[in-house]
Parts: C-alpha cells; structure tokens; sequence
C-alpha cells in the first residue's frame, strides 16, 4: 500500500490512540528504521538492484502466504492490475531503488531524515493536482520542512548533493503514490491483498533488470540476513502492522511513524555502522520534525 505519510491517508481530525496502537507505532517505526540499516549492510555486497528485487520478491512470498492463510479476496481485472502495477511503480520501485542508490555515499541516518520530507511533498501534490489549498499550519509545516533539508545539506559539494537529490526524488515519488493509491479504494481492492498484489508486481517488473546485471554467488550470511531483514520484517510484518494501525487508530494516526523513523535508523547507523551525526544534521532533523508537527496539526489544534 501507499507510504503513510501520502494524503491519502489524511483525515479532518485525527483518532484517539489506543495503548496497543503506540506499541504497535514504536514497533512500526522499529521496522521501516531497520530497513535504512538492512540496506547499509546489504549494500557491502549486493548491488542496488537486486537489493530492491530481493525485497520486494521475499516480502511477495510472505504476503501471499498469509493472504492464503486468511482466505483474503484476490483483485480480478485490468483495472485492479493497473492500480497495482502503478503502485508497484510508485510506492516500491523508484523510492526503494533511489534510496538504494543514494545510500552508496550517504549515511543511513541521514538518509532516513530526508525520507521523513515526504509529507511536504504530500502537502505540494495536494494543491497541484486537487486544488486544495493549504492552511496556515500546513504553509508553515511546508516551510520548515524545506528549510531543514536546506539547513541539514549546509554547503554541500556536488558529490553530497547527488544522493541528496536522490532521497528526495524517492520521497516525491512516495507522495504521487499516495495519490494513486486513492484507485485502491476505488476498485475495492482488500489492504493485505493490495500489499501483496503491489509487491508481487514490483518483483516481476524488477526481475529483467535484477538478472540482466547478474546474479552474484551466494554473499556472506550477515548479508542475507540484512536481505531477509528488509523482506521479512521491513516489508512484510512492516506492512501488516501498518494495516492493523490504521483499523485500531484510523489513518491520519499513521503519519505519527514518521516522526519515529528517523530517531531509530539514527540510533541503529550509530549503534551497528558506527556513523557519525553532524550538528547540521540534527539541526535539519528538528525543523523537518517540526515541519511534520505542523503538518499533522493535531498538536496546535489541541
């Protein structure tokens, strides 16, 4: 399904939040933090592409193993293949590949602090393709986001500036999936099969590409195990909790992972890789949280 951070998923006012729905957003955040960690190890041994085709096509298997096990309605017609394929497209291929790509000359954590600008460009689309125009918390959430992507790149050389671009043409890309996901409802597609439908599709149009460049011989077991980590817990589990928030807490609740995720790829970069946080990076981490506060709104409402 779509990146919750998407405008899909925004509500007028958000629910309360159960206690189990925290433990379930702490766990959710735990999940899609460990993926930026997962790609960092992989990526020692296994090129870009064939992290992203391996992702998609394990979490593929897992998926449709509990929508087996739950007897969960399939999708039937083009109109269901459309929607997932451009979901495929927009939600898996290009983000995940981008990010992949950009985590080849970018900390993991720095990495996760840029994908957390997606919400802005959810506020952007918005008012670009549906005319709604944002109010004064929103505006100013707009601002401090870019501001803190400004604040965070300082001075950058061309070099730093390349996977910059790169997370954040992931993140854009993330937001218009939003957009499109409004077809998932419309063609009354089940969530758990939407999920499994979208990354089966990525893994079938990523496979040409995967194999072409080579499959290499089998790499170390930490890699695989990053590899498993990304399919398994990252994509998989990490999809079937998002789903269970948003039947406890509804849809909005789930933009609050945002603002989890990038405290927890920080934490484990650190912790695992050894990584190294600048003062502009945490400076760019507080206005883009800040701008993701004023985005949601449900602080300054109450």
């Amino acid at each position: 399904m779509a990146d919750p951070r998407s405008p899909c998923y925004a509500t007028a006012m958000p629910e309360m939040i159960p206690p189990r729905a925290w433990a379930l957003l702490l766990g959710l955040a735990v999940l899609w933090g460990g993926s930026f960690l997962f790609t960092a190890l992989a990526l020692r041994d296994v090129g870009p592409v064939l992290i992203v085709w391996s992702r998609v096509a394990i979490a593929a298997v897992a998926l449709w193993a509990v929508v087996a096990a739950l007897g969960v309605r399939l999708p039937r017609g083009r109109a269901a293949i459309v929607t997932l394929a451009g979901m495929a497209v927009l939600n898996n291929l290009i983000p995940f590949t981008l990010i992949a790509l950009a985590q080849r000359s970018m900390p993991a954590g720095l990495a996760s602090i840029l994908n957390a600008t997606t919400p802005v460009w959810g506020v952007l689309l918005a008012l670009v393709f549906f005319g709604e125009r944002p109010g004064a918390l929103r505006l100013a959430g707009m601002v401090c986001g870019v501001l803190g992507v400004v604040v965070l790149m300082g001075g950058p050389s061309a070099a730093e500036a390349f996977p910059v671009a790169l997370i954040l043409g992931a993140t854009l890309s993330y937001a218009l999936s939003g957009l499109w996901a409004r077809r998932v409802a419309r063609d009354g597609i089940a969530p758990l099969a939407a999920a499994a439908g979208q990354v089966t599709a990525s893994a079938l149009l990523l496979a040409p590409v995967a194999f072409w460049q080579g499959v290499p011989a089998l790499p170390p077991m930490d890699t695989v195990l990053a590899l498993l980590g990304l399919g398994l817990a990252s994509t998989a589990l990490a999809y079937a909790i998002f789903f269970r928030i948003i039947a406890l807490a509804g849809g909005q609740n789930v933009m609050l992972v945002t603002l989890l995720i990038p405290p927890v790829a920080i934490l484990l970069g650190i912790l695992v890789l050894g990584e190294a946080v600048l003062a502009r990076h945490g400076a760019g981490l507080v206005l883009i949280l800040a701008g993701l506060a004023l985005i949601d709104g449900r602080v300054f409402r109450r």
